[in-house]
């Protein structure tokens, strides 16, 4: 089913503002301009920025949004009817990756950096690991409704699903007489054996799949 009037201007203002900051926050990235306190952490230059799935997801959801704006207004303007269910489903995906990134980075990289956490939420950081996939969850789940069948809860993990073929093949041709070089293995996933790797991603897809269980069920829940 289509949004109603007061849902499609709230997910209006709610894409709008995410598919800038997505756009801000990649040129940042990508040039290196840090307009908070200085760090290298997950926060590389050019073509490099986009090894991180952070930047992907986002990169995927300022997409989808920017997509979703198109159409709303389009809907708003009586120029269509309804909006396309691509829109829709490339949105839960991009909401999908990002809200995995806001909890990897809460649960996992944050205890590994101690006192130190408050580095991932400097500079593009803060925009790709907390204000992004905060506003694209409320958004999504709040304001966007359409009536997606349960198979979308395994679609939203293809990107998850490129994303880890890259990583573990990046992984295991960069050896050094079998041992990971660390720099390849970024979100350092690799603990003991090379082919841990493969046993994280397993634990990922879980967690992945739980996210978009929740999401796919509080979007139907709430009206």
């Amino acid at each position: 089913m289509d949004l109603n009037k007061s849902n499609i201007k709230k997910s209006l203002v709610f894409n709008s503002i995410i598919s800038i900051l997505v756009l801000l926050g990649t040129i940042f990235m990508y040039i290196g301009y840090q307009f908070m306190t200085n760090t290298t952490l997950l926060d590389n230059a050019g073509v490099e920025s986009f090894k991180f799935y952070t930047v992907d997801s986002n990169i995927i959801v300022g997409i989808a949004s920017l997509i979703m704006v198109i159409y709303e207004v389009l809907l708003m303007t009586k120029k269509i009817e309804k909006i396309p269910k691509y829109v829709y489903v490339l949105k839960y995906i991009g909401t999908v990756g990002v809200s995995l990134t806001f909890l990897v980075t809460l649960l996992y990289l944050a205890p590994l950096l101690g006192k130190n956490f408050i580095l991932l939420y400097v500079n593009t950081n803060l925009l790709f690991h907390l204000i992004v996939p905060v506003l694209s969850f409320i958004s999504y789940v709040g304001y966007e409704k359409e009536s997606l069948g349960f198979k979308y809860t395994f679609i939203s993990l293809i990107s998850m699903f490129i994303y880890a073929i890259y990583y573990i093949v990046n992984i295991l041709t960069h050896l050094d007489n079998g041992k990971v070089v660390k720099e390849y293995d970024w979100y350092g996933f690799v603990v003991g054996d090379t082919y841990s790797i493969i046993f994280a991603f397993i634990v990922i897809f879980i967690i992945t799949y739980l996210i978009s269980l929740l999401i796919y069920k509080l979007n139907k829940k709430l009206k």
